[in-house]
C-alpha cells in the first residue's frame, strides 16, 4: 500500500507550494513512484508542477447525470471507470489526478463509491500518494481517499492563521480520520514572528515541525506563471520545506 501524505490548510497559506515541493523532494531523493492528487476545489497544483490538466473528476462525475453521454452497449460502471482512467495525467516522474470543484445537486453515492474503489486500486501502483487538500478535507472525510500516514497542517505567519490550523486539527479529530502523525507548518515566517507566535502554536496542541521563510522568488514565479516546482535549489522556500521533510520519515 502506498504511503499517504496529506497537506491541508486554508487558501493563501502556501499549501500548494508545500505540496509541490514535497513531490519534488520525493523525486530528488528517489523515494519511488508518486501519485499527486489535487483535492482542492480551487485546483492549481498542476500549475505548481508545470502539468496540463484537461479533465477533472468532478466534471466526469457530472457526466453521469446525462444518459446521452453513455456510449451504446457500455455499462455505466464501465463508462465511469474508463473516464476516470482518462483523467489521469501521466508523466515519467509523477502522475496527477484533479478532483475539481463541488458537485451539483443530486445523489452521487454511486459514482463516488466507484471513485473510492478506483482510488484504492490505482494507488496500489505507487509508493506515495501526495494529497493537496481543501480546508474541509471533503475527499478524506468521505473516504474517497483513505487513512493518512503524515498530515501537514499549513498556516501563514499570523495568530489568526495558527488558530485556524488548530481548528483544522480539531476537525480531523471529530471526523475520526486515522492519522498516524500530524504536524503544524508555518509559512512566510521570520525568526521574530515565530517567537511571537509561540503561545498560539502551543494552544493548537499540534507539534510544530518547522517553518518556511518568506520567499520573494515564490511571488515572482507566481506572477510570471512559472511552475513553483522549478524554484532554484537555493530558494528559501525550497530549503525550508526540505529541512522540514528531512525531520519526517517519509
Amino acid at each position: 500500500m502506498s504511503k499517504h501524505i496529506a497537506i491541508v490548510g486554508k487558501g493563501g497559506t502556501g499549501k500548494t507550494t508545500f505540496s509541490a515541493l514535497t513531490i519534488r523532494y520525493l523525486m530528488e531523493k528517489n523515494r519511488g513512484s508518486i501519485l499527486a492528487v489535487d483535492a482542492d476545489p480551487n485546483a492549481n497544483l498542476n500549475e505548481a508542477l508545470g502539468m496540463e490538466v484537461t479533465t477533472t473528476i468532478s466534471q466526469l462525475i457530472e457526466e453521469t447525470k446525462d444518459p446521452k453521454a453513455l456510449p451504446v452497449g457500455m455499462s455505466k460502471e464501465t463508462f465511469i471507470q474508463y473516464r476516470l482512467q482518462q483523467s489521469l495525467v501521466e508523466t515519467k516522474k509523477v502522475d496527477l489526478l484533479v478532483m475539481g470543484g463541488p458537485q451539483g445537486p443530486g445523489c452521487y453515492c454511486y459514482p463516488n463509491d466507484l471513485l473510492r474503489k478506483y482510488m484504492e486500486r490505482l494507488e496500489q501502483g505507487y509508493d506515495y500518494l501526495v494529497i493537496d487538500n481543501e480546508a474541509g478535507m471533503e475527499h478524506i472525510s468521505r473516504r474517497t481517499i483513505q487513512d493518512v500516514d503524515r498530515l501537514f497542517i499549513i498556516s501563514d505567519a499570523s495568530v489568526r492563521g495558527v488558530r485556524t490550523a488548530g481548528r483544522l486539527a480539531e476537525l480531523v479529530r471529530t471526523l475520526k480520520i486515522k492519522v498516524n502523525e500530524k504536524y503544524l507548518v508555518v509559512t512566510k515566517g521570520t525568526p521574530e514572528i515565530m517567537e511571537e507566535l509561540q503561545p498560539a502554536i502551543l494552544e493548537t496542541g499540534v507539534p510544530l515541525i518547522g517553518w518556511v521563510p518568506y520567499d520573494e522568488q515564490v511571488l515572482k514565479f507566481d506572477a510570471a506563471g512559472k511552475p513553483l516546482f522549478d524554484l532554484p535549489a537555493d530558494s528559501p522556500a525550497v530549503k525550508g520545506v526540505y529541512e522540514i521533510l528531512e525531520k519526517v520519515r517519509l
